[in-house]
């Protein structure tokens, strides 16, 4: 891990966040769940559009799965993580241009898009990720995990503002109307995310490798790699515990991401509504991401971690009961509160347990993880909306998650997991 502190390489590392989280917010979370229900799913019953939802996001979710630990692994070995994080990066802004030509009714053809712009930004963050190593001194790890977080919620929420306004009052802005608001918004994600993904390129410098080394010996070293990896973690206890509590309680966190918008529409909320308190989730999560992240120097990332999982227990069973919209708006603000907080810290409590030259290949196995856990969610919230015919069943379905990533979590012991990988 990198010892030094050069607030350059952090702040710039940290604006990818900011960029690429314009896709998480205006994107997965925002638009295209309202336009995919009611633009490009025209005349299918609600329940059918969530599980089409679902569907996507299991799909997009699955690919990482299958490519995250073996491209990490082949990025640590030629020294490659910038480049395989543009490589993403760039697939992920193209896709998610394209749905600005994606005609109504079209629901295959922007579900197809919508998946590879999904496999662009999650296999992005595997090696975003990462890179966390070579700016952030331990110390500071908490910090900088947290900042990136933080400044994600900032520059998605400025983003998503503008593009809710242009939604509101299309003709200020030269458009005819609010579709036509909702498809130049998804241009404005490719920009943004293009425009602040400039300065990790320019002055985040991986350490050089000792011997250049030829592609396919990159990914033949990379295969290799991945095997002794697998036999690390299986040897590394804590390592173990904690990817499958991080499997259990992130898939929560990330199902109600990409569902919420979905679930409240079902409930009958009106999609500005939703819109709204998505905005309040961002706003919220800026300033909450960096107290996270102090409460995680302070009392531990790992008791900080079990604060935020229990309040999404609460927040879980709440919203399976609510009745009106300002409910949806005070659910809104308390996932704001938590929701950076829990991921940032989940991030760099895992950087506590790992080696510390094997950042990538490791980080692909978190990644990997991650994204399988987001398969299961959507899917079991699709299924139990068709089965059940009630979206309050399917979103209350989610507790179980956060229940059994707490149970695992528990038994993670973090000294004794730091010791582990340093003897390794």
């Amino acid at each position: 891990m990198s010892q030094g502190y050069d607030i350059k390489k952090v702040i710039s590392w940290a604006l990818y966040d900011w960029g690429n989280s314009a896709y998480a917010t205006t994107v997965m979370a925002g638009f295209f769940p309202v336009f995919f229900k009611e633009y490009w799913n025209t005349g299918q019953s609600v329940n059918e559009s969530t599980f089409h939802l679902g569907m996507a996001n299991a799909i997009a979710s699955l690919v990482i799965v299958v490519l995250a630990p073996l491209l990490g692994a082949i990025a640590d070995k030629g020294s490659a993580r910038k480049k395989f994080l543009m490589f993403f990066a760039t697939m992920g802004m193209v896709m998610t241009g394209g749905l600005f030509f994606v005609a109504q009714g079209e629901w295959v053809v922007a579900m197809m898009l919508y998946i590879f712009a999904t496999i662009g930004f999650m296999g992005g963050n595997v090696f975003y990720d990462a890179l966390i190593m070579v700016v952030a001194p331990e110390k500071k790890v908490d910090f900088v995990s947290a900042l990136g977080y933080a400044l994600g919620y900032l520059g998605g929420g400025v983003l998503f503002a503008l593009n809710v306004s242009m939604t509101l009052w299309p003709h200020t802005f030269g458009l005819a109307d609010a579709g036509e608001a909702v498809r130049v918004s998804f241009i404005l994600v490719a920009v943004w995310w293009a425009l602040f993904s400039i300065p990790i390129l320019l002055f985040v410098k991986e350490p050089k490798i000792v011997r250049l080394m030829s592609m396919g010996a990159v990914i033949s070293g990379g295969y290799g790699q991945l095997i002794a990896t697998i036999r690390e973690i299986r040897a590394l206890r804590y390592v173990l515990l904690f990817l499958a509590a991080y499997w259990c309680y992130i898939d929560g966190v990330d199902t109600i991401v990409r569902m919420a918008v979905d679930y409240g529409m079902a409930l009958g909320f009106k999609s500005s509504d939703l819109i709204v308190a998505l905005l309040i989730t961002q706003f919220v999560g800026f300033p909450a991401a960096i107290v996270f992240g102090k409460l995680g120097e302070g009392l531990g990332a790992k008791a900080a971690i079990f604060v935020g999982i229990g309040v999404y227990v609460v927040v879980t069973v709440w919203a399976s009961s609510i009745e009106e919209v300002r409910e949806f708006y005070i659910l809104a603000g308390v996932i704001g509160l938590v929701q950076g907080g829990v991921q940032s810290l989940s991030r760099s409590f895992y950087t506590r347990l790992i080696p510390a030259g094997k950042s990538a290949e490791f980080f692909g196995f978190y990644n990997m993880l991650g994204k399988f856990s987001a398969i299961l969610g959507p899917l079991i919230v699709g299924w139990v909306s068709i089965v059940t015919g009630s979206p309050r069943y399917s979103i209350l379905s989610v507790v179980v998650l956060f229940v059994a990533g707490a149970i695992i979590l528990y038994f993670v012991d973090e000294e004794k997991g730091r010791k582990m990988a340093i003897e390794l």
